[in-house]
């Protein structure tokens, strides 16, 4: 119950206090209100300028990024195109000389068997 009581006492003395600081910055303002609010139009138009060119300078520079990326892609899948077509080929080249090494080999085989088959026959 006492910890209910200390919000409501914060509460009121943040009012109180919020009332009074505003009240004191009105009577300490350098400036008139419509001065005060002319200043104030006048830096939102400024920010909002300002935020309209910043929003344009980092869609310039996501449209830079993404262009680079794409053709960084690109060189990527060109290099890995080249280094496939060369490992296929290499892979083929090396199918052929394999086939080519097993048909001389089964001919070698085969002319001992002949030449075995004539020796013994004789």
């Amino acid at each position: 119950m006492a910890d209910d009581s200390r919000g409501w006492e914060f509460f009121t003395g943040f009012l109180i206090g919020s009332a009074v600081g505003a009240a004191v910055a009105l009577l300490m303002a350098p400036q008139s209100g419509e001065e005060t609010r002319a200043l104030i139009r006048e830096r939102g138009e400024d920010l909002r300028t300002r935020g309209i060119e910043l929003s344009e300078e980092a869609r310039a520079r996501a449209e830079k990024l993404a262009a680079e990326a794409r053709q960084r892609a690109d060189e990527l899948e060109k290099r890995g195109r080249m280094a496939f077509d060369e490992q296929r080929t290499r892979l083929q080249d090396a199918l052929e000389e394999g086939k080519e090494a097993a048909a001389k080999k089964r001919d070698e085989l085969l002319s001992r068997l002949d030449a075995e088959k004539t020796k013994r026959a004789t």
